[in-house]
């Protein structure tokens, strides 16, 4: 406003409103960059200069001149310092009526039409005078030099395609202008709010000194005082060790005389002692006697009772070598009376097997008598041989299992001998292995009893299929003599055909009735022979369970002769 101002003297009002009018519309972007040069305006500048003098804008970069040398003080003091007053008054009337890019086209052609002097300047100071101070130039050759630059500049670098046209001002007031950078208004009330604080900061500070210089006096004063309370204490301190030596001395003496009476009491004590450790010693000596006595006396009692004890044991063994000898003799009755149960059951199968054979021999016989003389003779030699050969069989099986179990028998005899002998030489310690002795043997037992079940089975197995192959040998014998005899039936029949009906019925009813007759007979022997079979297979079953109760009940005793013997 002061470079209006200076020209503009007489009318101060005006000159609110020039300059107002003037940062509306011709310092457009200059306050981006606040308080910076607008970079944007001199870069506008600098391009249309290097389109129309190169030479000129390359001795500036030559000599480190920028635009902010060579443009920005023509633009920040309007040209008032190069001017004079009716110059200036001539350029701004071209400038206020033209576009706001004529006043940037007035710094490049001020520039253009001073580029004779510009061009022998090469110091900075020397560029810093020139753009600062009044030359001798035409304004009219600026001002036609601008009207050239505006026409033959290109519109990619023209200044007016980068800035708006006129805007009139408001009525009344001015319009609001918002158009600085809002960081440097922050920065400057950032700067403000430090600047306050620095200065509490300060205040709070100088107020922290003269507290400390106060208390730093109150210190002094009490440093003072207390020296003053130490030297007195020093002084009583030093009466009071005097008197403490005094004190002292007395003590001594006291000490003296209590060491004395300590020496006479002293030598009291250890003659007390003394006659007190005499009178301990033989009290000692008498208790050790005692104590040799009641050893002496316990030392015969102890003889006395293992020699008790020794007789005793000693008869004890007699008692246990005759329940011992009392238990093999019962051992060995029970043993002689499960061997004759065992024979008779025997016979008694035996028995029972040779009349099954007889009974089948005898229904054999029967049926041979019914056929033809020769095969009778051959059949009845065959059944012979069978007999003899199934006898036979039967016989070395008995000698065989009478044998195996005469065998068992002795090595269960030995066994038993040798367990006997063994828990004579025992003792209670290894009862457990005894029972684990016991245990096995009766493991062993029960798999020879399986071992001869299934020899019986198979036995069993044998004779059933025996028996089936007779069975099916007799119904075969028996269907063949039917039919023979109804084959000579009929071949009588168509003999005397020609005779007596009476004659001819009697021998074929006597036929009939001896058919009829052999019939029911052969039945009732294979119906017999189904009934011994059916009550043979439960006795030998009651047989088998029986044997396996006596042979359990034999384990079951050995392993109780051991507990016996033991306790």
């Amino acid at each position: 406003m002061w470079r209006f101002s200076t020209f503009r003297r007489n009318t101060p009002s005006k000159v609110g409103n020039y300059s107002e009018y003037y940062r509306v519309n011709w310092c457009q972007h200059w306050f981006e960059y606040f308080p910076n040069p607008p970079i944007n305006i001199l870069s506008m500048i600098e391009n249309v200069l290097a389109f129309h003098d190169k030479e000129l804008l390359q001795h500036f970069i030559d000599h480190d001149i920028t635009s902010q040398l060579y443009a920005w003080p023509l633009l920040e003091t309007v040209f008032s310092e190069v001017l004079t007053r009716e110059e200036w008054l001539k350029l701004f009337d071209n400038i206020f009526s033209n576009h706001p890019s004529f006043l940037l086209m007035t710094v490049v052609a001020y520039n253009i039409c001073s580029r004779a002097p510009l061009l022998n300047c090469n110091l900075k100071d020397d560029f810093e005078f020139f753009f600062h101070h009044r030359n001798n130039l035409d304004i009219n050759v600026v001002i036609r030099q601008v009207y050239h630059l505006m026409e033959t500049t290109p519109t990619a670098i023209h200044p007016d395609s980068m800035l708006h046209v006129f805007v009139a001002l408001t009525k009344g007031q001015y319009p609001v202008f918002n158009q600085y950078p809002k960081f440097i208004v922050d920065y400057q009330t950032q700067e403000r709010e430090r600047i306050r604080n620095d200065e509490l900061d300060y205040l709070r500070e100088r107020q922290t000194v003269e507290d400390m210089q106060a208390e730093v006096d109150q210190q002094r004063v009490e440093d003072e005082a207390w020296y003053q309370k130490q030297e007195l204490l020093r002084k009583a301190e030093e009466t009071r060790r005097e008197m403490l030596l005094q004190e002292e001395e007395k003590m001594i003496q006291q000490r003296q005389r209590l060491a004395a009476v300590k020496r006479e009491l002293k030598i009291k004590e250890m003659h007390l002692q003394d006659a007190v450790r005499r009178r301990f010693l033989k009290l000692q000596q008498d208790q050790r006697e005692m104590e040799l006595r009641r050893l002496d006396d316990e030392i015969g009692r102890k003889i006395y009772m293992r020699d008790r004890e020794i007789a005793a044991t000693a008869k004890d063994l007699e008692m246990r070598q005759l329940e011992l000898e009392s238990q093999k003799r019962l051992y060995e009755k029970n043993l002689t009376q499960n061997q004759e149960a065992v024979a008779k059951e025997m016979r008694a199968d035996a028995d029972a097997y040779r009349r099954k054979v007889d009974l089948e021999e005898h229904m054999f016989h029967k049926l041979i008598e019914a056929g033809e003389m020769q095969s009778q003779k051959t059949q009845k030699v065959m059944e012979e041989n069978l007999a003899k050969a199934e006898q036979a069989c039967l016989n070395t099986d008995w000698k065989i299992q009478s044998l195996h179990k005469q065998n068992c028998d002795d090595l269960q005899r030995n066994k038993c001998y040798q367990e006997v002998a063994k828990l004579l030489r025992e003792n209670r310690r290894k009862e457990i292995e005894l029972l684990n002795a016991m245990v096995e043997e009766e493991a062993k037992k029960r798999k020879e009893a399986e071992g001869k079940e299934f020899d019986l089975r198979s036995a069993k197995k044998a004779s059933a299929l025996s028996d089936a192959s007779r069975k099916c040998f007799l119904k075969q014998e028996i269907n063949a003599a039917i039919e023979h005899a109804d084959h000579l039936c009929h071949k009588e029949k168509s003999r005397f055909q020609n005779e007596q009906e009476d004659s001819s019925c009697l021998p074929r009813t006597s036929q009939l009735n001896d058919t009829s007759e052999m019939d029911p007979s052969t039945q009732i022997s294979l119906n017999r022979r189904a009934v011994e079979w059916d009550t043979s297979g439960p006795n030998l079953i009651k047989k088998v369970r029986n044997l396996r109760q006596r042979l359990t009940a034999q384990a079951r005793h050995r392993c109780q002769t051991p507990h016996l013997l033991a306790t």
